[in-house]
């Protein structure tokens, strides 16, 4: 039976947009909601409780639409806060186990390295999976805690020292590590692509927000083939602004309004 009820999309800011691009592409019959509580990000730098409290509100949110399925792009709520968005009979995925799955596959030598935010790697959600899934495999994990407010700050360029001096900080580990394979644990990440590929030749970058929006295709009950899926965006500050830094996540021009909530009046 068709159910054209809406895959939900959350994330502590806009890096959930990359998971938005990734679902259009491989379900462009699905409506989509996309929520990023821009007022309160990043998450990363928070203590848990705290993210729990963000995340459960947002989960609250999200499912006063009745969302047939539920990807949570924000790495540091899939790690620290995941069972806040699960609810009976509605599937939702996180950003954790697909990449680590991904990653024990794309890996030659066994060294798969992790760049995701201080909260994610504090809780040691990856390197459990990948005890778990492949534990042959040796996982290093590093924080990347000025990446994010980089990136939305539009601060993803070649030529961009500032950015290239970052990026080339935050991978010298991996080097020395010898990885051949990087989990982007957070979605920001992947608009920093070209230069973790200049820090980093040759290895293989896993994008953790795509990799959650194909796991996710498999566990859902399909639109009506011959329809043409809807994006419904929402934050938690500066609507007005979001479509021009919202098309650098998405790279396509926003069309579509952002409609704004307050979280806060969500108990």
């Amino acid at each position: 039976m068709d159910d054209n009820r809406p895959i939900a999309v959350f994330d502590s800011g806009l890096g959930g947009l990359t998971a938005v691009g990734a679902l259009a592409e491989l379900c462009p019959n699905e409506d989509l909601m996309y929520f990023g509580d821009t007022g309160r990000v990043p998450y990363g730098t928070r203590s848990r409780r705290t993210i729990l409290r963000f995340s459960a509100q947002a989960a609250r949110f999200l499912q006063s639409f009745g969302p047939k399925a539920l990807v949570v792009a924000c790495g540091t709520a899939s790690t620290a806060a995941m069972e806040t968005f699960e609810y009976p009979g509605v599937p939702a995925v996180g950003v954790v186990e697909p990449s680590v799955r991904r990653a024990a596959e794309a890996t030659r030598n066994g060294r798969v390295g992790l760049l995701a935010t201080p909260a994610s790697v504090r809780t040691g959600a990856y390197s459990d999976v990948m005890g778990r899934i492949a534990p042959s495999v040796r996982l290093t994990e590093r924080e990347g805690r000025l990446l994010v407010p980089l990136v939305e700050a539009g601060r993803v360029s070649p030529g961009d020292r500032v950015a290239e001096a970052l990026v080339a900080e935050y991978c010298a580990p991996f080097l020395q590590a010898g990885v051949d394979t990087l989990i982007l644990g957070c979605t920001h990440y992947p608009l920093l692509n070209t230069l973790f590929a200049a820090a980093l030749p040759g290895v293989a970058l896993i994008d953790a927000g795509a990799e959650a929006a194909a796991a996710l295709r498999g566990l859902i009950s399909r639109a009506e083939p011959n329809r043409i899926g809807k994006l419904r965006f929402f934050v938690s500050d500066d609507a007005e602004g979001f479509s021009e830094q919202a098309a650098m996540f998405l790279r396509r021009r926003i069309t579509e309004p952002a409609e704004f909530v307050d979280l806060e009046e969500i108990l």
